[in-house]
């Protein structure tokens, strides 16, 4: 690394180690690597590990380890860190169903960025989101790298209930809402695809520093054979190595 990280206390028992200043892909490759060299460490009263945009939450046990030991520690990892080989991020591939009673809103974003819904649909699946971070809601991914030219404002009047799996954008992002729950982003389409799911071990389909592909399926025949299939288990989610 070429800067030292910078530590901020999070009470007794956390501390935010962060590594830039700004959201950007380089940075959070980072903090993503600097998490798995600590995992990979197995530093003795470590609790658990928070990625963010740009910084790194690490949780401890005060009684095992100290702050100053755990920050050195930390320190030290960072400093070999170009050094260290880590796995590559996979790309995890979304099939969805564009536009109808999946998207309701495709229309408007087609029409706001003055797009036919084709071009919408191309523009979209046609980019590999990073995942910068979880958060808002189990399993919930904030991706990066949606086109400018699809940036569209949040419904002046969030929908009370959104059905998981709605995929949809809100000003310069884009998301998967996991589980059904209230929202404003504008819905585009929908995966039958369950990104978090308690039983399954990780419960989280995607991690920070993965990428999202979105394929787009054909009619809405192949969307309910698709969901049949993975409620039978019978379909195994497809990845590839990110280059």
């Amino acid at each position: 690394m070429a800067e030292k990280p910078t530590f901020l206390p999070a009470g007794d028992r956390a501390v935010v180690v962060e590594l830039g200043d700004a959201i950007k892909p380089e940075i959070n490759a980072l903090v993503r690597n600097l998490m798995l060299a600590i995992e990979n460490r197995k530093v003795p009263g470590l609790v658990d590990m928070v990625p963010t945009y740009r910084s790194l939450l690490v949780q401890y046990e005060p009684l095992k380890i100290s702050y100053e030991h755990l920050t050195a520690t930390v320190e030290e990892v960072a400093r070999g860190l170009d050094h260290i080989k880590v796995e590559s991020p996979k790309v995890v591939l979304i099939p969805m169903l564009y536009g109808g009673e999946y998207g309701p809103d495709l229309e408007f974003v087609a029409k706001h960025n003055e797009l036919t819904p084709d071009e919408v649909v191309k523009l979209h699946s046609g980019t590999d989101y990073l995942v910068y971070m979880m958060g808002f809601a189990p399993g919930f991914p904030y991706l990066g790298g949606l086109s400018k030219k699809l940036v569209t404002p949040r419904l002046q009047t969030p929908r009370v209930r959104i059905p998981a799996g709605s995929v949809g954008i809100a000003e310069a992002q884009t998301g998967v809402y996991p589980v059904a729950s209230p929202g404003g982003w504008r819905l585009i389409g929908r995966t039958p695809l369950q990104l978090f799911d308690p039983s399954r071990n990780p419960p989280a389909l995607v991690r920070a520093g993965d990428y999202i592909r979105f394929v787009p399926l054909v009619s809405e025949q192949e969307y309910l054979e698709l969901a049949q299939k993975i409620q039978k288990g019978e379909y195994t989610v497809v990845t590839e190595v990110a280059e």
